[in-house]
């Protein structure tokens, strides 16, 4: 069974926040350039995309999974086969509106089913752990910078520290503000006088209090709930000067047991952060591209427990003014391989059929006007799936 959209048409292929609110030199941005936004959110802990978009047209479904039927009662179905999870409501919202897509059985090049080494593959594009050293979203703002005549683009973890994904050659800042005092005016004015001589500390300095200043408007101390996070990232991208490029992790999403009612918790938080988000940015929306990514999947069985084991193909979320959605009845990309236990990928698991780095090459190339195979080949090194095209609109 295939979406109406994309049948047989894919070629296979913890809010962990709470630095000191008073930014040190190592936060300094680089200065920006453009007016196109990309802001990518993962998903630690492989977040289950039969979940997050049910295949209920599938009768495998309800053999794999009937006890969570109940809960796609009324949920917005998408080319009427699959459901979103009703958590997602604004993300659902989005995608029948037609400013957000679905990619389903999807996964990067990574077939074990180890935390750690997918992430470490998602977040450096190689294609085996550990094989590269710096970060894929890092070399787009690298690619970018090449690619302008202003000043190097600004690119944000909103993190305490720098995720993989943005470590690299290009300059890249983190922010994460915390419930703790905010240092004085004094304090900072010394600390300027201190830096303000030295010839390498004095402008990052500079730059880092440049940070605090467009953080300074918000009004949140610290980054207790989602919508705060999303708020804070619109807050950070907008305008000229803002972050062009930006990251935010999310936790939590490794369901081994009573999954329902944990992955509705962690849904209505990823929900609540794009609502906040989208809503913040403003009319910079429609120059807004935001992918929201795992791992992996999650195995297509229930487990005694009530929860779900690590597997291989889940979904991914591509959401934006700019994204070519449907309107009438959704879209998503799927070469939907089945739910029969000959169909399984290793009789357990959703099988992959979409690359995902093709996926994410695709959509920031068309997003950023940058050249499709030059992006995949700079962002993905060694894959023989080409970058999707047709995700934006042109």
């Amino acid at each position: 069974m295939m979406t109406n959209l994309s049948r047989r048409t894919l070629l296979a292929g913890s809010l962990a926040l709470g630095a000191s609110g008073l930014a040190l030199p190592r936060m300094a941005f680089a200065q920006g350039a453009g007016t196109r936004n990309l802001l990518f959110v993962l998903l630690r802990g492989a977040a289950d995309g039969m979940a997050m978009l049910a295949p209920v047209g599938d009768p495998g479904f309800a053999a794999l999974r009937g006890a969570t039927l109940p809960d796609y009662d009324g949920a917005a179905r998408l080319d009427s086969f699959f459901a979103v999870h009703p958590a997602l409501a604004e993300i659902g919202k989005a995608a029948t509106s037609g400013e957000a897509l679905f990619v389903h059985a999807a996964a990067t090049a990574y077939r074990e089913r180890s935390h750690f080494d997918a992430q470490n593959l998602l977040e450096t594009g190689g294609t085996a752990p550990y094989a590269v050293r710096d970060g894929w979203l890092n070399r787009l703002a690298g690619l970018m910078n090449e690619q302008t005549r202003g000043g190097p683009v600004r690119a944000l973890a909103i993190a305490p520290t720098v995720p993989l994904m943005l470590r690299g050659d290009a300059p890249v800042s983190n922010y994460a503000p915390s419930a703790l005092p905010e240092a004085s005016e004094d304090l900072i004015a010394r600390v300027s006088q201190l830096y303000g001589a030295d010839a390498e500390l004095g402008s990052l300095w500079a730059r880092a209090l440049e940070t605090r200043a467009m953080a300074a408007d918000d009004g949140l101390s610290n980054l207790r709930d989602a919508s705060a996070a999303g708020e804070l990232a619109a807050s950070l991208m907008r305008g000229g000067d803002g972050a062009r490029i930006a990251m935010i992790e999310l936790g939590g999403w490794d369901t081994h047991a009573n999954q329902r009612g944990a992955f509705a918790r962690q849904a209505r938080g990823l929900d609540a952060l794009i609502a906040a988000y989208r809503t913040a940015m403003g009319d910079a929306w429609r120059d807004t591209l935001v992918l929201v990514a795992t791992e992996f999947g999650r195995t297509a069985r229930m487990n005694g427990t009530g929860g779900t084991d690590h597997g291989t193909a889940g979904a991914a979320i591509v959401l934006g003014g700019g994204v070519r959605g449907e309107a009438k009845g959704g879209r998503v990309i799927a070469d939907w391989p089945g739910l029969g236990d000959k169909q399984l990928f290793e009789t357990r698991d959703l099988a992959p059929t979409t690359a995902l780095e093709s996926v994410l090459a695709g959509a920031v190339a068309e997003h950023l006007r940058l050249d499709p195979a030059t992006t995949m080949a700079r962002l993905f090194p060694g894959r023989a799936a080409p970058p999707l095209t047709g995700i934006m609109r042109s």
